[in-house]
Order: C-alpha cells, then structure tokens, then sequence
C-alpha cells in the first residue's frame, strides 16, 4: 500500500496481468469447446469423426511441442529413462487418450451445456480414485461434499430436455479417464520428482495419445472416411482448430504457472456458467429451470470443495513456516550456547 492507502504500481500490474491471464485461458478453453462442438454436431458442420480430430490436434500439438523443444530450444526436455517413459508416461497418455476420445465424442449426442454440467463430477471422480488408490485419506464430512454434488449432477440430468444415455456414459468415462489420469500424475511422475509442464507433456504425451488412438481409429473412424470420397480435408477449420488446443495449453502454463492451479479452478466455474449461457442463447441449446437447479447444487459443492482445498494449503503454508521459525530459533539457540562455552573456556584458560 502506498500513500493515501493507494495499490503500490507492482501489485496493480501483478493484478491486472492474474486477470489477463484468467481471460486468455476462459477464452480459449471456450473457443476450444464450442469448435469442437461445431465440428463434431451433425448438425453444424457435420464431421462426427472425434477419434480422427484428437488424432489431428496430437499431431499438431506434438509437431510444435518438438520444434519448441528440440529445433528452437525454447523449452527444456526433462531428464528421463526409457524405463520411466515406459512405466509412467506410457500409461497417462492411454488414459489421457481414453479421455480426449470419450469427450470428443459425447459433443455428438449431448449439448454444451449439459455436458459442463455433468463435468461439474470431476472432483467426485478424482477424490473417489484418490482414495481407492491411497492418495488421499478417506474424510466423512469431504464424502458427503462429493454426494451433495453427486445430487445436483443428478438433479440436472433430471431435468434435461435433450437426455442421450449413450452421450452420458460417453462423458462419465471421459471423466472417469481423467480423473484417473491425473491421480496417475501423481503416483507415476510427482512422486518420482518428476514436473511436466504442458508443452513438455505435449512432447513426451501426445505421441504415445497418437499411438493408442490409431487402433481404434483403424477399425472404426478410417473405414468410414476411406468409404467418403466426398471428404476433402479442410486445412484452415482443422489448422485453427488444432492451433486454439495448443494455444490453450500454453494459457495453461501461463496461468497455473503465474497464479495458481485452485485459480483455474475458480476460472474454470466461471468458464462453465458462459459456456451454459452461450449454448442458451446462441446455439439455442434446452436450458430447463430444473438443469440450472441441479447445476447450482453442485456448484455449490465445488465451491466449497475448493474453499476446503484452499483452507487446506493455508494451514500446511503455516505449518510449514512455524517449523522453518523453530528450526531456526533451535539453531540461534545452540550457536548462543556454543558461543556461551567458548567464552568460559577462553576465561578458564
């Protein structure tokens, strides 16, 4: 605080670029949600291939990711084994290709809106596999949280007009997938010592999401498209398509990396609430009374799960700083004693 209780010039910058940053990535996970969507719907631009365009995003993202790291040396690779790629990075990127593949294509059968909905599970999803995999210590009053947002979902599904069981289970695996993944994170590469940011995810990730991809892509997606001659790839939908999902993971980066990851969390609740309002009022999307109901249950759940995450790293911050103070005031206290005993020697002598 300056004069005149006024913001110092730094923190009105570190403020105004935390916003800037909070925008770029709503934008861009927006633009990537609502293209996908636009490329996918029979409806719109009619391409419901979702296995052929996460194969062209991986593509895309892993040729860049490359030239960043290995041609231009913007980026640094990070040091790892075979037996660890093997071991760690092989199974995330089945489980994140799983992921892309299901989500992709749930926008098929489900309107955005409810699908932003029914993600709203995804902190049931990952607090559920972190238990069963003992990353995280089972807590009644945390369980009944995630039931309390297990309700709301429900309730929205309840209520929604446009209700496609196949696209539901489409979407529930998509989150199931990645949930697991990012609890796997956790187990298979933090434990390790082991950071990935996105563009090295990218690099190390993104080949082994093309590989596992080209299997079911094989038997189901390129009979259709081989049968197609109609098709003619459209390089500028497809090349801004797949430069918006990379861009995005740089605002990922950027935003996790200058403010924090419970911030994209925040950022992502305000992203859903815009996503919900644009499928209403521009793509014309079923919003019913009852979908905004259920919705604002597990909102509410989520909000609180991430207030109690927040509470959570506050008081492990605090910890940590008292016992960095004890550490210290032991290690005065014993130099004052060392101190204490050379004088009496020094006098004795």
């Amino acid at each position: 605080m300056g004069k005149g209780g006024s913001l110092s010039d730094s923190v009105v910058k570190k403020i105004v670029l935390s916003y800037t940053y909070v925008a770029i990535w709503i934008f861009l996970s927006f633009t990537v949600i609502v293209y996908n969507k636009y490329i996918l719907d029979k409806k719109m631009y009619n391409w419901p291939f979702p296995i052929s365009l996460t194969m062209i995003h991986m593509s895309f993202c892993a040729t860049l990711a490359v030239l960043l790291v290995r041609v231009f040396r913007l980026v640094e690779p990070v040091s790892m084994s075979r037996e660890v790629y093997l071991s760690s990075v092989v199974p995330i990127g089945a489980l994140y290709s799983l992921s892309l593949w299901l989500s992709n294509s749930a926008y098929i059968y489900l309107s955005v809106s409810f699908i932003q909905m029914l993600k709203a599970l995804m902190p049931v999803a990952v607090y559920s596999i972190g238990v069963l995999l003992r990353k995280e210590s089972y807590k009644n009053d945390t369980m009944l949280n995630m039931l309390s947002i297990s309700l709301g979902v429900g309730v929205a599904a309840y209520g929604e007009a446009r209700f496609d069981a196949w696209g539901v289970l489409l979407q529930m695996g998509a989150v199931a997938f990645e949930a697991t993944r990012l609890v796997m994170i956790q187990i298979l590469l933090t434990s390790k010592g082991i950071s990935l940011n996105p563009i090295t995810s990218l690099y190390y990730v993104a080949p082994c999401c093309l590989v596992f991809l080209s299997v079911p892509w094989i038997f189901v997606e390129y009979p259709v498209l081989r049968d197609t001659s109609t098709f003619q790839f459209d390089f500028v939908v497809f090349g801004t398509n797949s430069f918006c999902a990379f861009a995005l993971n740089l605002a990922v980066f950027l935003l996790v990396g200058k403010t924090s990851a419970l911030t994209m969390n925040v950022a992502g609740v305000v992203k859903d609430w815009l996503l919900i309002a644009f499928s209403w009022s521009v793509i014309k999307d079923t919003v019913t009374p009852i979908n905004l109901f259920g919705y604002g249950l597990a909102f509410l759940g989520v909000a609180y799960y991430n207030h109690s995450k927040l509470q959570a790293l506050k008081a492990k911050e605090a910890q940590k700083k008292t016992a960095q103070a004890d550490e210290e005031e032991g290690r005065l206290l014993e130099e004052r004693e060392a101190d204490g005993m050379g004088k009496r020697n020094d006098q004795q002598n």
